[in-house]
């Protein structure tokens, strides 16, 4: 079963359900845990969107190299094979 549809299937989340979860998070961490939880979840978020314009960057920076043309060819030299003597 495709996830996308189940979690459609519970529509957006609104002001009493967001209330809801801040009480049961209250609840199960309590209020002493809180500021740590919440320092910890934002310098997650942070690192995520450090990675994630990394990222982007990246791919930009690729589709830059794979748009710019290919440099001419240079012709290269005729050699002559070097005789094998014995010293």
């Amino acid at each position: 079963m495709n996830t996308s549809i189940i979690l459609a299937a519970f529509g957006p989340l609104g002001t009493p359900e967001l209330i809801i979860i801040a009480i049961l998070v209250l609840v199960l961490f309590g209020a002493k845990k809180l500021p740590t939880f919440a320092r910890s979840l934002g310098k997650s978020m942070g690192e995520f969107k450090k990675a994630k314009d990394e990222f982007q960057r990246e791919l930009d920076q690729a589709q830059i190299e794979a748009e710019r043309p290919a440099p001419p060819a240079q012709p290269q030299e005729k050699r002559q094979p070097v005789a094998n003597v014995d010293v």
